[in-house]
Order: C-alpha cells, then sequence, then structure tokens
C-alpha cells in the first residue's frame, strides 16, 4: 500500500517535472493565468481535476 503511493507521488513528479522542463514558457502563462481567476473558480478546476484523477485510477484498478 504505502508503495503504491510512493510510486504515484514519484509519477507526479516526474511529470509535473517534466513540465518546467519542457513548457517553461506555458507554465508561465498558466501561473498569470491562476492568479487572476478567483479562488472560487480555482477550487472548482481543483475539485474537478481530482475527481477526475479519481475516475481514471478507479478505471485503471477495474481494467
Amino acid at each position: 500500500m504505502i508503495s503504491t503511493i510512493l510510486y504515484g507521488l514519484g509519477l507526479v513528479l516526474v511529470i509535473e517535472g517534466l513540465v518546467y522542463v519542457l513548457a517553461p514558457h506555458f507554465v508561465e502563462k498558466m501561473l498569470i493565468s491562476l492568479k487572476e481567476m478567483p479562488n472560487e473558480q480555482r477550487r472548482l478546476v481543483g475539485a474537478c481535476m481530482a475527481l477526475l484523477g479519481g475516475v481514471i485510477l478507479l478505471l485503471i484498478k477495474t481494467f
């Protein structure tokens, strides 16, 4: 169980790192967009992303 969590955390860090390496300008533009977005909208986007991630993990485990 803990190894699966650590594996998932490592995978997230690899993907996040690749985004910064391959598209730093995109990250900068995204951060500016997030700064201009109201907190409620950021929370909604975050909740939707977390839900989508959970659904993807559920589908992977099911199939």
